[in-house]
C-alpha cells in the first residue's frame, strides 16, 4: 500500500513537469503568388510537406526552425526564366526561423490557437527544357496561424504509454495557414515572389 501511494505521488509529480520541445510533421497545398501558375502547371496549387522543431522558452512561447519542400512539373512557363518553354520542373525549399505564441491556459485545453512568424531563407531550383538549370536562394519573411486539437483524451492509455515509452507529454493534430514572401530576381526583368500561401495539416508532439 505504501509503495502504491509513493508510486502514484511520484507519477503525479512527474507529469507536472512541462515539455520543453515540440516536433511537427505536416503537409498540404501551396498556392504560389506567381501569376498564371495554373495556366502552365495545370492547377493553381501544388503539394508541400515538411516539419519543424522548436524549443519552448515558456509554456506559451517557443522558438524554432521549419523546413518545407515543394515541387511541380509543367509545360510552357518558367517563373525564374520568365520565358515560354517546353517542359519545366520547379523545386523550392523554404527554411523558416520563427517565434510562435500559443493561447494555452491548461494542460488539458482541447483547442489551442496559435500565431507565429519570422525570417525565411528560400532555396529554389528550376530545370527548363533546352535552357539549363537555374538555382539560387533569397531572403524573406513568413507568418502563420492555426489551431491545435489535443488528442490525449481520446485514448488516455495510449497517451500514458507515449509518455512512459517515448517521453511525449501531449499529442495534437493541427490545421494552419502560412504565408511566405521571398523575392528573387528573374533572368529577363524585375523580380518575382517565390512565396505564397500554404494550407497545412499535421501532427504535433510535445516532449
Amino acid at each position: 500500500m505504501i509503495l502504491s501511494v509513493f508510486s502514484t505521488t511520484a507519477f503525479a509529480e512527474e507529469v507536472t513537469v512541462r515539455p520543453h520541445w515540440s516536433l511537427e510533421l505536416k503537409g498540404g497545398a501551396f498556392i504560389p503568388d506567381v501569376d498564371n501558375w495554373s495556366a502552365f502547371y495545370g492547377r493553381r496549387y501544388t503539394s508541400e510537406y515538411g516539419g519543424s522543431v522548436a524549443y519552448k522558452i515558456t509554456r506559451k512561447v517557443e522558438v524554432g526552425m521549419e523546413g518545407m519542400y515543394l515541387m511541380d512539373k509543367g509545360q510552357g512557363f518558367a517563373p525564374i526564366h520568365q520565358t515560354i518553354t517546353g517542359s519545366v520542373k520547379y523545386e523550392s525549399v523554404p527554411l523558416n526561423v520563427f517565434v510562435l505564441a500559443r493561447w494555452l491556459s491548461s494542460e488539458k485545453q482541447f483547442l489551442v490557437p496559435y500565431i507565429g512568424g519570422g525570417w525565411t531563407r528560400l532555396f529554389y531550383r528550376e530545370d527548363v527544357q533546352n535552357q539549363g538549370v537555374v538555382r539560387g536562394s533569397t531572403n524573406g519573411y513568413h507568418g502563420r496561424a492555426g489551431l491545435q486539437f489535443l488528442l490525449d483524451g481520446i485514448d488516455p492509455d495510449a497517451s500514458r504509454s507515449m509518455y512512459f515509452d517515448y517521453g511525449v507529454f501531449h499529442t495534437y493534430i493541427f490545421v494552419e495557414a502560412e504565408y511566405v514572401h521571398a523575392l528573387a530576381n528573374t533572368i529577363t526583368s524585375g523580380s518575382v515572389n517565390l512565396g505564397g500561401t500554404s494550407w497545412l495539416g499535421g501532427l504535433l508532439f510535445e516532449f
